[in-house]
């Protein structure tokens, strides 16, 4: 091999070992003091911090995440905890939604209504349903577990009123009731809140299920419902 051919190896491996170098360093710094945020190297601009917090009211929150979810094609109706639901009884009926399942730690009051307008389905009560009974079901019914205003996203945790991922997954329609006090406005802080689910899988939903892998054609219900449905609880 000519001295020609090798040089670009070795520019690599010292452009590895030079960042290798700066990772270790940046460690070490970060084990002496966990607070203190990087420092630039010498000639360097130090990196810009992120906003870990935003700044809207609660309207503004739920104006702005009403209008990503818009833009998903979700749609979002928005009622008061008083109207909640009359609302989504409304919403299935419009679906024309007879057998619907929903996660053992629903809202009671709203199950009561939900059971007013045609058969519920408990998932887990007494079995947990297996994926073909999941795609008998016209839809399905959950809380959130928080929602992003900024990014149009809603996260399911698994948690008592959301259930199951399969129950969000395998019928063709999903209605997810958001209240006013789980919307945060930007991903940090999103995460914060989720920190207790680390451990769990969570779903994160911008609008319905679509993809545009082949041939950039989108095809909507690939891996999710294709019909979403947020109902948001104003305060």
């Amino acid at each position: 091999m000519s001295a020609a051919s090798g040089a670009p190896g070795v520019a690599a491996g010292g452009a590895r070992a030079e960042v290798l170098a700066r990772i270790r360093q940046a460690n070490a710094a970060a084990a002496r003091d966990p607070g203190r945020p990087p420092q630039a190297r010498p000639g360097e601009q130090a990196a810009a911090g992120y906003r870990r917090g935003g700044e809207r009211g609660p309207a503004e929150l739920l104006d702005l995440l009403a209008g990503r979810l818009t833009d998903y094609k979700a749609t979002v109706r928005r009622t008061t905890a008083a109207g909640l639901a009359a609302e989504v009884a409304a919403a299935l009926g419009e679906r024309g939604a007879r057998r619907v399942v929903i996660p053992p730690g629903l809202d009671p009051a709203l199950v009561a209504g939900l059971r007013g307008g045609g058969e519920v389905v408990v998932d887990g009560e007494p079995e947990v349903l297996s994926p073909v009974a999941l795609d008998r079901c016209d839809g399905a019914v959950t809380g959130a577990a928080v929602a992003i205003a900024e990014t149009g996203t809603i996260v399911l945790d698994g948690s008592p009123d959301q259930g199951r991922r399969a129950i969000t997954l395998v019928p063709d329609y999903h209605l997810c009731v958001v209240r006013a006090d789980q919307v945060t406005e930007i991903v940090p802080e999103a995460v914060a809140r989720l920190a207790g689910a680390a451990g769990r899988p969570l779903t994160w939903i911008s609008g319905p299920s679509a993809t545009s892998d082949i041939e950039l054609e989108r095809v909507e219900g690939v891996h999710g419902p294709r019909t979403l449905v947020v109902v948001l609880v104003e305060p």
